[in-house]
């Protein structure tokens, strides 16, 4: 009787909640809470490895850094399980953990570290900092360290030293990046497009000690090898191809020594907030920065492909740099903490995508920007929302088409965040009188921040304290609260779900790679028949993110050069950063304020039939820039014409 009564109650009570616009947040619950529990056995999974790895053994493998004890736990677990595919080649985990012995060996005979397979040596701290913990400190006088100084006529490696990887993504870049961590040693990733200042520059402020690099790319790096030398880098090739004089094939190298594991303790971390990894992320001061990756953070990221609701069974297709943190932390990370396979492809083929699907039985593709355009012409069915150097992530577990994650009060308990409002005119956070942040209404554009605490940390980038000016901002809600800012806008709708909207500042992103306006005006700035440019982003039909766009002002009395122009930036560019679009101006635009309009030459685009200055289309199959005529134009927007 008593549930009877209740029954009119129960079917009124979606009808108050659609009255009180509770019902689109809660019509979700369920998908919310499963997503929590999922996250909270996932942090709990991954506590009780990091306290399994502490009290384990210093001298066994299980006591190193995450990714040593991890490889070594799972070829332990799953010897014969297969890690890796790349062409015809495959490894199983077993095989894994021998190959990236073997290289941690090999490094660590550059630090002067010479001991048989019993192990023994110096830590892993960083230049000037202590060593490892439990770690003998072994001076670096040894034989080998004196071979090592006579041969290449530079110091050994110091412990904690960074050997920066200059390759694509291929199985030894795996056994290199997980060998130097191994072995005590920083390891960043270079993007491989980088060449002349932009390579030196990154190489300098991420401190590089030593440099890997591949040997197809020798014959572009001719003009810098000088540099590089003049640096005092250890050079090594991964290959065993001919070799400049003083470049070594470090991979014969590591053939060479035995593939037992190494001990634990050089690579431990003495805080697990430590620095293990750089990686080069474009922000608005123009040039690459070298973010830090801890510790911690791979221990996170472990967890990611749990969260996306993998399982050790599945295979995983990833067609990713690995010098990104999508294709290395979330790729490669991701698989080792499920232990699954990963399908690995040095670079994304449209027409062999669904062969290598079919034969290899993929049930997991990772991608960004607009790989499963090329594919599909339909949402994706899980989108996910996060940044190298970021404390934040959202997830779209639902499904739901569009979205990158939601905003459920359940999921920001867990990974808080918030949207506020944004100025773009002004490029900052919008305040009330008590001088806070004001959150943004459902469907408002607004700048997503996270909290800054112990367990959500932003470490900064190398160098200077400069690099991260902008990048945190304080007394957003509270006074003395201290919040990262992620630099985007997105739209949270009336149901919780996040969408992206688009970038703030002077960075655009294109083709899946962020570039820095400033980067590429520096770039044009140096052609001596320029005297202003304006380098800005604009969206083109049928194509995701922002393609670049640079108007041009003549220095008196020359002419443009578009020979000239395509050479240099060719030159000095990586592929993706070299403007699609060139408008030609008598002067720039600017605000009242003096500051180039950005904004409003984005708005008005590249259309020839309503602008009336010269325009000019990067031709990539030509290798040229040409007049952007209304033809051009057309076939542009018809797809003909690939930019």
């Amino acid at each position: 009787m008593a549930a009877l009564l209740l029954l009119p109650l129960l079917l009124l009570l979606p009808l108050l909640l659609l009255k009180l616009r509770l019902w689109p947040q809660l019509r979700w619950l369920a998908a919310d809470l499963a997503f929590t529990v999922r996250a909270l056995r996932c942090k709990r999974a991954l506590r009780a490895r990091a306290l399994a790895a502490a009290a384990a053994d210093p001298e066994g493998p299980e006591g190193g850094c995450s990714l040593a004890w991890r490889l070594a736990q799972l070829a332990q677990q799953r010897p014969s399980h297969t890690f890796l595919i790349h062409g015809a080649r495959r490894f199983s985990y077993a095989e894994a953990e021998r190959q990236s012995n073997r290289t941690a060996r090999a490094f660590l005979r550059a630090r002067g570290w010479d001991r048989g397979p019993g192990g023994g040596g110096t830590g892993g701290a960083e230049e000037g900092e202590q060593p490892a913990h439990g770690a003998p400190d072994v001076a670096a006088g040894s034989g080998a360290a004196r071979a090592v100084r006579e041969r290449d006529g530079v110091a050994p490696l110091a412990p904690g030293a960074t050997v920066a990887l200059l390759l694509p993504a291929c199985p030894e870049f795996l056994w290199l990046w997980f060998g130097l961590a191994k072995a005590g040693l920083r390891t960043a990733f270079v993007p491989t497009a980088l060449r002349r200042g932009p390579l030196l520059h990154c190489l300098r402020c991420c401190g590089a000690r030593a440099l890997v690099l591949a040997p197809e790319f020798l014959e572009s790096l001719e003009p810098d090898l000088p540099a590089l030398r003049a640096m005092g880098l250890h050079l090594w090739a991964a290959g065993a191809e001919t070799h400049p004089a003083g470049i070594s094939d470090l991979l014969a190298e590591a053939s060479a020594e035995v593939d037992e594991p190494v001990p634990g303790y050089l690579s431990s971390p003495q805080n697990i907030m430590d620095t293990c990894l750089y990686i080069f992320t474009s922000g608005t001061t123009g040039l690459p920065k070298a973010a830090r990756i801890s510790h911690l953070k791979i221990l996170q990221c472990q967890g990611f492909y749990q969260l996306c609701g993998a399982h050790q069974d599945d295979v995983i297709y990833l067609a990713l740099p690995l010098y990104h943190m999508s294709g290395s932390l979330l790729g490669i990370v991701g698989c080792l903490g499920i232990g699954a396979t990963v399908v690995l492809k040095s670079k994304f083929s449209a027409g062999q995508f669904w062969e290598d699907c079919q034969q290899h039985r993929v049930t997991v593709f990772q991608y960004i920007g607009e790989l499963c355009r090329y594919l599909v012409n339909q949402p994706p069915v899980l989108e996910t929302y996060g940044l190298t150097e970021g404390n934040v992530a959202t997830f779209n577990y639902t499904g739901q088409q569009g979205a990158v994650g939601r905003a459920s009060w359940l999921y920001k308990h867990v990974f808080p965040f918030s949207l506020i409002r944004y100025d773009v005119t002004t490029g900052e956070p919008i305040r009330n009188i008590q001088g806070h942040c004001v959150a943004t209404s459902p469907g408002e554009p607004g700048l997503l921040v996270a909290p800054v605490s112990p367990q959500s940390p932003f470490l900064g980038y190398a160098g200077g304290p400069e690099l991260a000016r902008g990048k945190l901002l304080k007394d957003v809600f509270r006074p003395g609260d201290v919040f990262f800012n992620t630099g985007d806008l997105l739209v949270c709708d009336d149901q919780g779900f996040l969408r992206f909207h688009d970038r703030t500042g002077d960075t655009f992103r294109w083709k899946g790679e962020n570039v820095a306006t400033t980067e590429v005006a520096e770039a044009l700035e140096a052609l001596d028949f320029l005297q202003e440019v304006n380098v800005y982003g604009v969206t083109v039909p049928g194509h995701e993110g922002r393609a670049g766009m640079a108007a041009l002002v003549l220095r008196p009395p020359h002419s443009l050069d578009l020979v000239q122009l395509y050479a240099h930036v060719s030159e000095n560019l990586p592929p993706y950063a070299r403007p699609r679009f060139l408008r030609l101006q008598e002067c720039l635009a600017t605000t009242e304020t003096f500051k180039q309009q950005k904004v409003r030459m984005a708005k008005e685009g590249f259309d020839p039939s309503t602008l009336s200055d010269p325009l000019y289309i990067l031709d990539q199959a030509g290798g040229a820039y040409l007049p952007l005529t209304p033809a051009r134009y057309s076939a542009l927007l018809a797809g003909d014409l690939r930019i």
